[in-house]
């Protein structure tokens, strides 16, 4: 039997081994694969006679990893609200995960587990059915407590790549969180997720709601979270309600089907080598065959580079200052409920509502059992106790002691104001007054009804003025206005020292209700709490409607007294209230001409036109120098067929971005005669071909080039191209090239193409004037590039074809610069002719945040005087600087100071901070290492150290990080690239200020980030001192 299997096999390869039969080329009669518009499976290799290759068996394992902290809870209201969305979210995804056979050539099987976690790790579901899995959902259990997302990456992992039999498979894990984290005990969020991905676990990071930490949500799903996030979230906003994002379900299935495919299929026919035959005689060069076989699957390669990271650009112009937005105000802490009287110990009853979480308060000596109080923090687990006998049944408990009143908690939001209550009526009009004797003037009264005229009198003497009549009496209350909104639950406070061990005691029958305790004395105020959720409360309930006042009756107006004698003046009396306004009275005569006012002070000097233009420099960057290519067509030919990949399409547009950020501005115009313009074409099989076109009038900026290249949707069809190439010419470049631009085209592709196109038309470009750039990079199944084809698209021009193995070598930043200086080799920088022509006068870090780090080398080589004017000029450096007013203050500047040696020597004079006092006493205390140097576990130390503080950050959020390295460069330049790395993905702008002339020029470049115009230095440190050098400096770091 085994010998007849033996034959079968070397049957099968002799047979693939034979010569092909030639058949004329063209398109075919009838449809076939890639004709469709569908996305297609990779081209299928033909099966010899005798060769059976049914389905493969193609196993998934989907892991959901659920965050249940307390963060996740409070996002929405009522609290844990949210965790019940994510549970049917995890429902209906785990619902649409159904076997099938995918493409006709794998068995797709799914196998669904989960676990849930706050500071815990609760695996709620092994691997097992959906419909188990389903049911295994209500297991999930809401715990309230923090958030350690690393903790539950770990044991993700270790679910996932337990031992298993059979048919090894496709794993991926479904994240849901917030990206938040109060705590990293097991390593580090980004580190676990690291791991998991080096022992194959693909992870997509979902966000719970609409609050989240984008850069947690982005480590979480990796370098390629293009494809991993690209924001993925459970709920979304309809019409006012919150949904399941079944899109964010359907676009992560489609992935994993994919990415499931391209790991499962295979020939396995061909996998067992035939025995050798013998040598034949050399023939004559064949014509061009189909399509070979499949290779055997390479090894698994190693772990990518890190991801996508453009370029740091050189310092843009300031931009204007945004306008601070207003403190929102806290909302007042609702009144604290009645606590109940204490009941008998009976049965467990349900969990109820979460209720406020206080403040700790101190630890009192243990007391007798009180009544029952609120749910406090989760304390630590303390050792079971042992059990105890039944008792008898307990008499009633004494009342325990008052607990310590917890500090008030923060101020809350302020309530709406309640509704106006109506106008009280009018009150009674007051009696008149006897005359009395003449006292100070009162208000003017009520005008009164106009009289008929009388005859004239005599003219009597001038009278004087009567008493203040009594006051009125005042009006009734108004109604009661509407209560108040509840404001926000106060900060959580710091969790409370763990209690011993309590002895379980049998269930007693129920005391007789316990009396109230009295409120004890105020607590030590606790530390600060993290900030609240910024939800509002619910509405509270309208006050009840007063009752209307009496209407009092119209007092009758006196009769007018005799005329009285001149009295004493009397005491002053109260202030009345004011009366109603009186009529306006005539206008009075124009008075004479006032003597003329003494002469003001001298104004501001005017602008003059170097201000000017130098306020036009630094508000709008209008008059920054621009480089120029000349009058440029461009036209980017990008694969998008199957074998290409989603995650390596989108390397490819990335490419295109970067490489048309580095051309400088774009024609503003598409008929221009003059700037660069560029076209992007996108292919697969015939008939899906896309393109942005040269002459496209909405592609007029920079911005809207990028919007219309990130539209551009993956294909996933076959290779045509040939065609594409064609299609390009004839599409975009015949008719809409300009008629004395230079018009090059750039290909992307894995160098081969499906054998029905004609591949005659792989030289179409190089008959119509047109320089041609080839890039070949090896697809997702790891085949090597196709050289002649790559040649013939760039024209049997050798030195325009490039081959690289991955497509993340795509945006290294070797590659882009050698992009650049392909496609625009004579650059010409253009300034505008303007007066006044300087340095821009850059504030000192007035209108910005910058947290400056400087990092001193206390080497030996620098010596002791030297050390003494580094420690001047740093000194001088935060007296010019405009130092922020707080820590939090969003802007200005603040400093640190570390000083390094060798490997494990760093001292830190002073962290990130803003106070003077603090800059000169770090300075002065600083002493001189006189060591060896090196460089790199400093930067490390500092992003650790000064940068970083455990789950968070403690530099201000939209601030500048700057490091100044002053350096000689003369140092251990061990993991220095690595360390650069680091820098870049903390977004560190880096300066050097070279400390003599006898420098290493190649690690100060190095820790300039290449930038030769951040490194500042002379003969000798005496030169910082320079009013020249010193002013660069500071506009340069501002």
């Amino acid at each position: 039997m085994a010998f007849e299997i033996s034959a079968l096999i070397f049957l099968c390869v002799l047979q693939a081994a034979a010569p092909q039969e030639l058949v004329p080329r063209g398109p075919r009669p009838v449809p076939g694969r890639g004709d469709s518009p569908d996305p297609t499976p990779p081209p299928l290799q033909p099966i010899p006679p005798g060769c059976m290759n049914g389905l493969i068996d193609c196993p998934i394992k989907v892991f959901f990893t659920l965050d249940t902290s307390e963060t996740i809870a409070l996002h929405q209201a009522p609290p844990g609200s949210l965790v019940k969305t994510v549970m049917e979210f995890t429902k209906v995804f785990a619902q649409r995960l159904v076997d099938e056979e995918y493409k006709g050539q794998v068995q797709m099987s799914w196998s669904i587990g989960g676990l849930n976690y706050s500071e815990t790790q609760h695996v709620f579901s092994p691997f097992t059915t959906k419909e188990t899995f389903i049911r295994n959902l209500n297991r999930i259990v809401y715990e309230g407590k923090g958030t350690h997302t690393d903790c539950a990456l770990q044991r993700m992992t270790q679910q996932l790549t337990n031992h298993y039999s059979g048919t090894k498979p496709v794993l991926f894990s479904v994240v849901i969180t917030d990206g938040y984290v109060t705590a990293e005990p097991c390593g580090g969020m980004r580190e676990m997720a690291d791991k998991a991905r080096e022992k194959g676990i693909q992870i997509f990071s979902v966000a719970a709601s609409r609050s989240v930490d984008e850069p947690g949500m982005k480590d979480i799903a990796g370098p390629l979270h293009e494809v991993y996030r690209d924001d993925f979230k459970v709920v979304d906003i309809v019409g006012g309600r919150p949904e399941i994002n079944t899109a964010s379900i359907h676009r992560i299935i489609q992935i994993m089907k994919n990415q499931a495919f391209a790991q499962c299929y295979q020939l396995k026919c061909l996998k067992t080598p035939g025995i050798p035959g013998p040598p034949g005689p050399g023939g004559p060069k064949g014509t061009k065959g189909d399509r070979g076989f499949a290779g055997r699957k390479g090894e698994k390669g190693k772990q990518g580079d890190p991801g996508i990271e453009g370029p740091i650009g050189k310092p843009g112009p300031k931009g204007e200052t945004g306008l601070r937005g207003d403190k929102g105000e806290i909302g007042t802490v609702g009144a604290k409920g009645v606590v109940g009287v204490a009941g008998g110990n009976g049965i467990d009853g349900r969990k109820g509502k979460m209720g406020h979480i206080g403040a700790p308060g101190c630890k009192g000596d243990p007391g007798d059992k009180g009544s029952d109080g609120y749910h406090g923090d989760f304390g630590a687990t303390g050792p079971p106790g042992e059990n105890g006998a039944k008792g008898n049944p307990g008499l009633p408990g004494k009342s325990g002691r008052p607990g310590l009143q917890g500090n008030p908690g923060a101020k809350g939001d302020v309530g709406h104001p309640g509704n106006p209550g109506p106008p009280g009526e009018k009150g009674f009009v007051g009696i008149g007054g006897l005359p009395g004797e003449g006292g100070e003037g009162g208000r003017r009264g009520d005008p009164g009804t106009k009289g008929r005229p009388g005859p004239d009198g005599l003219k009597g003497e001038k009278g004087e003025l009567g008493l203040l009549g009594a006051r009125g009496r005042p009006g009734e209350d108004g109604f009661k206005g509407a209560k108040g909104d509840q404001g926000l639950p106060g900060p959580r406070g710091p969790t409370g020292e763990p209690g011993g061990p309590g002895e379980i005691g049998s269930i007693g029958n129920p005391g007789d209700p316990g009396r109230r305790g009295d409120s004890g004395p105020p607590g030590p105020k606790g530390d600060n709490g993290r900030p609240g959720f910024s939800y509002s409360g619910p509405r509270g309930a309208a006050g009840d409607k007063g009752d209307p006042g009496r209407k009092g009756p119209t007092g009758s107006r006196g009769d007018c007294g005799a005329k009285g004698e001149a009295g004493n003046n009397g005491p002053p009396g109260e202030s009345g209230e004011p009366g109603q306004q009186g009529q306006p009275g005539e206008r009075g005569p124009r008075g004479d001409r006032g003597p003329d006012g003494h002469p003001g002070p001298a104004g501001d000097p005017g602008l003059n036109d170097c201000d000017v233009m130098s306020y036009m420099r630094e508000t709008c960057g209008c008059c920054d120098c621009e480089k120029h290519c000349g009058a440029l067509d461009i036209v980017f030919v990008i694969d998008s067929s199957e074998s290409v990949g989603l995650t390596n399409f989108t390397l490819e547009k990335n490419f295109v971005i970067n490489t048309i950020n580095r051309l400088g501005s774009m024609a503003s115009d598409p008929t221009s005669t003059s700037g660069t313009r560029v076209g992007v074409v996108q292919f697969s099989h015939n008939g899906t071909f896309e393109a942005i076109r040269l002459d496209d009038p909405k592609i007029n900026s920079m911005s809207a080039f990028k919007a219309a290249v990130k539209e551009l949707q993956w294909i996933a069809g076959g290779t045509f191209t040939p065609s594409a190439l064609k299609f390009a010419y004839d599409n975009l470049i015949k008719d809409g090239k300009r008629a004395r631009a230079k018009v090059s085209v750039v290909v992307i592709t894995d160098g081969r193409f499906d054998p029905r196109d004609d591949d005659n038309l792989l030289q179409y470009l190089c008959d119509n004037g047109v320089v041609v750039n080839a890039i070949g990079v090896g697809d997702m199944f790891d085949k090597t590039q196709d050289n002649e084809i790559l040649d013939s698209i760039a024209c049997n021009k050798k030195e325009r074809v490039t081959e690289m193995g991955r497509y993340v070598d795509l945006v290294s930043e070797v590659f882009m610069n050698t992009m650049e200086n392909v496609l625009c080799p004579d650059p010409v920088v253009v300034c505008p002719d303007l007066p006044c022509q300087s340095l821009p006068d850059v504030s000192a870090c007035i209108q910005r945040p910058v947290d400056l780090v400087f990092l001193l080398d206390g080497s030996e080589r620098l010596g002791l005087e030297n050390f003494r004017m580094v420690r001047e000029f740093v000194q001088k450096v935060a007296e010019n600087l405009a130092l922020a007013g707080s820590g939090n203050d969003p802007m200005r500047a603040r400093l640190a100071l570390i000083e390094f040696g060798k490997e494990v020597e760093n001292r830190v004079a002073f962290p990130l901070t803003h106070d003077p006092a603090v800059i000169a006493d770090g300075i002065a205390r600083l002493g001189y290492l006189d060591s060896s140097s090196s460089v790199a576990p400093a930067i490390s130390y500092a992003i650790d150290n000064i940068l970083s503080r455990g789950r968070g950050r403690k530099t201000r959020p939209n601030a500048e990080v700057s490091f100044v390295f002053i350096t000689d460069g003369v140092t251990n330049s061990s993991d220095l690239d690595e360390a650069v790395s680091a820098m870049r993905r903390e977004q560190v702008i880096s300066t050097v200020v070279a400390t003599s002339s006898d420098v290493n020029h190649e690690v100060l470049m190095k820790l300039a980030m290449d930038d030769k115009d951040a490194i500042f230095g002379g003969k000798d440190l005496s030169d910082l001192a320079r009013s020249s050098l010193f002013d660069r400096f500071i506009q340069w770091v501002c």
